[in-house]
């Protein structure tokens, strides 16, 4: 079956894509917001991970992927992912056919539920290690602190580390923003074992919550800065349930709402795929989820 023609049938239809399932939480959200808005869901696992790109890389992956589905017809793109979102969105926006709306770590809504004035970014390691994140922390952290007339915190600033943080462990602090890396659960997510082995995904994902409240004993809310991490929020919640969970993606939704049209509700599917992460695996997640979505390859 060919790709055009069930493009060509789609009206207005909304682009949405990162590296893998992850944004397939994002195609659900908007489905059930605008249930008639037609959506091509781009799952670009040849690139996979966004986490261990380059911002050369990862400028020129997304570009790529943007300029794809505005060729088939989106009127305005979804970015799908922190990181790319935060590292080099910004860059690329204006070079590229049509608007394109990022994903962002919610700091200002982290800290303004925050009991104990302490948070943490859970994210891939490119948008950990990146000095843009480290900005976009300052900026809104900053925002919050003057908005609620807080006695002054130290300068929210900080220079990136150089080094690769380990899973699990703080990388750096931004005034009250801690960042952690938590590349190996997003692994969970992509591969699929969060939903054939949820056992072993319970397991690292509670073992990953002991070590970083050991390391952060002030810890109260996270922010699931990957748009895999959401499909972890259960595990997330049983491993630490005093603690708040937000998912960046609820943002999202009134800056989408000028680009919303009315169609049919369609849902067209398209994947990239490796060796280590074919067609197959997305089908059977999509499967496994319910979802009744034929992947077409590209």
């Amino acid at each position: 079956m060919s790709i055009a023609p069930s493009a060509s049938a789609l009206h207005r239809p909304i682009g949405i894509f990162d590296a893998g399932i992850g944004s397939y939480a994002i195609v659900e959200l908007v489905r059930r917001h605008y249930p008639r808005q037609d959506i091509i869901y781009f799952a670009d696992r040849a690139s996979f991970p966004y986490g261990s790109r380059t911002p050369g890389e990862l400028a020129a992956s997304v570009g790529a992927a943007i300029e794809r589905l505005a060729g088939l017809g989106a009127q305005a793109v979804v970015l799908a992912s922190n990181a790319p979102s935060v590292m080099v969105l910004d860059t690329i926006r204006a070079a590229m056919p049509v608007p394109v709306l990022g994903i962002y770590p919610p700091i200002a809504d982290a800290l303004a539920q925050s009991r104990s004035g302490h948070i943490a970014v859970l994210g891939v390691q490119s948008l950990i290690g990146s000095p843009e994140i480290r900005t976009y922390i300052s900026r809104e952290a900053q925002s919050v602190l003057q908005a609620s007339a807080a006695p002054a915190s130290p300068p929210a600033t900080a220079t990136a580390t150089g080094s690769a943080a380990p899973a699990g462990r703080p990388a750096d602090s931004i005034g009250p923003v801690t960042l952690v890396n938590a590349s190996s659960l997003v692994a969970h997510v992509e591969d699929g074992r969060f939903l054939s082995a949820p056992e072993a995904t319970q397991l690292a994902v509670t073992d990953f919550m002991r070590q970083l409240r050991q390391d952060l004993p002030l810890l109260d809310t996270c922010t699931l800065s990957s748009t895999h991490l959401p499909w972890l929020r259960h595990y997330f919640e049983a491993a630490a349930p005093d603690m708040l969970f937000l998912d960046p993606a609820q943002a999202l939704l009134p800056l989408l709402q000028p680009h919303v049209s009315t169609g049919s509700g369609k849902v067209l599917c398209l994947a990239s795929a490796t060796p280590a992460y074919p067609l197959d695996g997305l089908r059977q997640m999509l499967r496994l989820l319910g979802v009744d979505i034929e992947p077409f390859a590209v």
